[in-house]
């Protein structure tokens, strides 16, 4: 089949006539993407400022990451784990002593990923820690966002995500995050087996936490016994100015989630990293994936750490992040649309002076797409800026005038 979409709106049609409507997309149609850039049919051109949820840290189309892909696309893509095959033990190896774990647990996508580090956090509580079967509970956070699955939305207090899907999965207790408090009086309650938490909470309006917090919460949890599990699928691979999130604390999680961008947004890619003591509860049979550590996901993650190591992009998000926020702020201070920018390398949001429920943050993104720049919403009054890490300080500036001048001209509905 050759695709011949001859305008946006065509591409636009199909997809609402004949998908499902669990999107709603920004009005562009893209067909090429470059680095930091991204073109539509018609080829205007755009700076990407979403960078796909991050998974596309690395930039569009990078040639190393492609040129791994074709070379092993050609020799082996798939063999399912029934059979050896000879890339996986390599790319497990290297992913491993890449972030310092034992062992490596390979998946798809970060939602896979989580559900593997809930299973991993429940067996080990059971086999490791003598919890009562059945009785196991893992704390989480309010505002979370660890994906869609079943299990995952029956702890979410985000009611687009979960209304009308129940009946939901027991074994969680919500907390507030950045709030040690309510997170040592749950870890003292009975058969906690572990702490979920996202070290930047992306989805629910890149929230910071307070310096601290991340090892505060892994000491409490060495204290109870309990796994630090951290969800670094959005902060991970060089997005906040360090490999890892936890990185800014010097933490160590029991349990590493990954995905996105390990690979480069080339090909879905996840892994769950632990040490033996953890790692080992899982045995033959007990979970996996047809897909899961197939030879091209293995040879394209390997090629996308090797882009993050060699063309240090955590320290370009690290100094191109100071160079946002200090743009911004400025800016900020001279009107009244924008009450205040935050963030962490190039994960950054600026939060709208109006309700939640209002449309303000999208009428603005539509038009900060008409000057040339792509960013989405994540809520009515928040908007999400995390551009590929290898812009350069020049793009950085372009980009920030497009977003000055587009709110400095923005009347509200």
């Amino acid at each position: 089949m050759e695709f011949t979409i001859k305008n946006s709106q065509e591409a636009i049609d199909l997809e609402n006539k004949y998908g499902a409507h669990n999107y709603h997309p920004l009005p562009v149609v893209l067909s090429k993407g470059k680095g930091a850039k991204v073109w539509d049919v018609e080829g205007n051109e755009y700076f990407d400022f979403l960078s796909a949820y991050s998974a596309v840290n690395q930039g569009h189309s990078h040639p190393h990451i492609l040129k791994a892909l074709t070379a092993q696309a050609e020799k082996l893509t798939l063999t399912s784990r029934a059979f050896y095959n000879d890339v996986l033990g390599q790319y497990e190896e290297f992913v491993s002593k890449f972030f310092g774990f034992d062992k490596v647990l390979p998946m798809n996508t970060g939602a896979e990923a989580v559900e593997t580090a809930i299973k991993l956090c429940r067996k080990w509580a059971y086999e490791k820690r003598g919890i009562p079967e059945d009785q196991a509970q893992i704390i989480v956070c309010d505002g979370n966002f660890h994906g869609r699955t079943t299990t995952i939305i029956s702890f979410s207090n985000d009611p687009v995500a979960y209304e009308n899907f129940g009946p939901y999965t027991p074994g969680f207790i919500r907390i507030p995050y950045n709030d040690l408090e309510a997170l040592e009086a749950a870890l003292g309650q009975d058969n906690v087996a572990g702490f979920l938490v996202e070290p930047i909470q992306g989805e629910a309006g890149v929230f910071v936490p307070d310096e601290g917090y991340l090892a505060s919460a892994s000491a409490l949890c060495t204290k109870y016994n309990s796994l630090f599990i951290a969800d670094e699928v959005q902060t991970g691979i060089a997005r906040t100015g360090k490999l890892l999130a936890v990185d800014h604390e010097n933490v160590k999680p029991d349990v590493l989630i990954l995905g996105k961008a390990l690979s480069g947004g080339v090909y879905p890619v996840s892994a769950v990293l632990a040490n033996n003591p953890v790692m080992e509860v899982i045995q033959p049979g007990q979970h996996g994936s047809t897909y899961g550590g197939n030879p091209l996901a293995c040879a394209v993650a390997v090629a996308a750490l090797e882009v993050v190591q060699d063309e240090k992009l955590a320290e370009r998000a690290e100094a191109l992040g100071q160079q946002f926020r200090k743009r911004l702020t400025d800016f900020i201070a001279t009107q009244d649309l924008v009450l205040k920018v935050r963030g962490k390398g190039l994960m950054n949001a600026i939060l709208i002076n109006d309700s939640e429920d209002s449309t303000t943050a999208w009428d603005l993104c539509v038009a900060f797409k008409e000057n040339g720049l792509l960013a989405k919403p994540t809520h009515g009054n928040i908007i999400r800026f995390a551009p590929p890490l290898v812009m350069t300080a020049e793009q950085i500036d372009a980009c920030c005038d497009i977003i000055e001048k587009t709110i400095a001209a923005f009347t509200k509905k």
